[in-house]
């Protein structure tokens, strides 16, 4: 049978080399290979734990090497980061076995000609403290190091929003993000559901953030879960409950939700409206509109319609709708603690993306009728992607007015009728939601 280790290593060599994202990687690997929870559990632990601190992991491993880290075989390196990770961050592993496990890596993965290098270098790394680089010289190279955070985005993010908030962002980027579900109100209560949960042996609380709401703990895989089967909740973050709510989507509704796959938005819709009135849940691909109908088909969602739609060019043969919801790609950096692969995008690659994002909403506002809603959200903290991109749209469409998206929620820039969500204020995504009115 093969190791937890020797998992954790083929998943980080395989999203080396082909960029696979984090959450599929696992879950395929560990679907492949028959371990027990605790080994299960260890695998994520340190392939989430050498992506998050892979800046920091390198930059220590650096102070004890003699050569370029980039000279370093991606077998050497990803073994040398993953004996680091346990040694600096996971105190319940004994060092002596962090580098043992390692020097065994090694010897079964054809690199035992570094078998010396990573045993000398792991023993080093555990006699000394992190020496962080000096804060006054370059703040932005400090906190990069400290919070594994690439400087582009420590700086973007203090130019946003200040050095204060920049700091409590990455602080939470390296916290495990809360797994929130939202109770399917069309067959269960909240009551209901936290009772169910509890007779089969699974933590769960009630949301404080937002009503029919609960968050669980150590849920294991949640597909496997009978309530789960049952249709009586799907997983979703608190803001992306928060965002639904905003739109405001009454019975007799027509709605309209772009870019909408894998379809949690819908649902959480389609509950407010209780069954009644039209969804219409958009995507580019039939094979992403096919997991919107299976997941209503599973969840009961029967006043939901789930077509294919280009959500950047208008279709008028599809009519118009009270209620348009536009969450558009985004650059994900509200994220980064469920996948913090992400992070590692280099800024330039995302920086065409306000003009997609606005396209797209300049599309959307033409279905809207008059008196209708418009919603854009993303889940991203960039204000570029944000703010001003709903500023531009404000300034060029004069037929639009922004309203509070939500009142009695706390949010970064009270002064703002933009609502930007924090991991740190909200225990959320990173988030942003921004409302209009067609007045004309």
């Amino acid at each position: 049978m093969k190791s937890a280790r020797q998992a954790a290593f083929e998943i980080l060599i395989k999203m080396h080399r082909d960029s696979a994202y984090s959450n599929l990687a696992i879950d395929s690997k560990l679907n492949e290979c028959k371990m027990n929870s605790k080994d299960k559990a260890l695998v994520t632990a340190i392939v989430y734990g050498v992506l998050e601190r892979k800046i920091t992991l390198d930059y220590v491993i650096s102070l004890h090497l003699k050569q370029s880290i980039n000279k370093l075989k991606p077998e050497v390196l990803v073994i040398l980061r993953m004996g680091a990770y346990q040694i600096l961050f996971m105190d319940k592993i004994p060092v002596s076995a962090a580098i043992n496990e390692s020097v065994n890596l090694s010897k079964k993965n054809k690199c035992v000609f570094a078998s010396g290098l990573i045993n000398a270098v792991l023993r080093n790394i555990s006699r000394y403290e992190i020496e962080f680089p000096d804060y006054k010289k370059d703040k932005n190279f400090y906190y990069s190091i400290k919070y594994s955070c690439p400087a582009d985005i420590v700086g973007l993010w203090i130019d946003s929003y200040g050095e204060d908030t920049a700091v409590k962002i990455m602080e939470s980027s390296l916290e495990t993000a809360p797994t929130v579900v939202r109770v399917n109100t069309l067959k269960t209560t909240t009551n209901e559901l936290v009772n169910i949960f509890s007779e089969q042996g699974i933590s769960a609380s009630i949301c404080k953030e937002i009503e029919n709401a609960i968050v669980l703990e150590k849920a294991g895989s949640i597909e496997n879960i009978k309530a789960y089967k049952d249709g009586l909740f799907h997983i979703q973050d608190t803001a992306s409950q928060l965002c639904c709510k905003a739109l405001n989507a009454k019975g007799d509704d027509v709605v309209f939700d772009l870019c909408a796959a894998p379809g949690g938005k819908s649902f959480t819709i389609c509950e407010y409206m209780k069954n009644d009135g039209f969804v219409y849940s958009f995507d580019l691909y039939k094979e992403r509109v096919k997991l919107i109908e299976d997941g209503a088909k599973r969840l009961g969602v029967t006043n939901l319609n789930a077509k294919t739609l280009d959500a950047s060019v208008f279709d008028d043969s599809i009519g118009f709708a009270d209620k348009v919801l536009c969450d558009v790609p985004c650059s994900g950096l509200g994220i980064i603690r469920r996948k913090p692969e992400i992070k590692y995008k280099r800024l330039e690659d995302i920086d065409n993306l306000p003009n997609i994002q606005y396209d797209i909403l300049q599309t959307a506002s033409k279905y809207v009728k008059k008196g209708g809603r418009l919603l854009y959200s993303t889940c991203s903290l960039n204000l570029a992607e944000n703010d001003e991109v709903c500023d531009r749209f404000l300034e060029e469409n004069k037929q639009f007015s922004v309203v509070k998206s939500l009142e009695n929620v706390n949010t970064f820039n009270n002064n703002s009728n933009y609502l930007t969500l924090m991991p740190h204020i909200n225990n959320s995504d990173g988030f942003f939601i921004a409302t209009f009115v067609r007045t004309e």
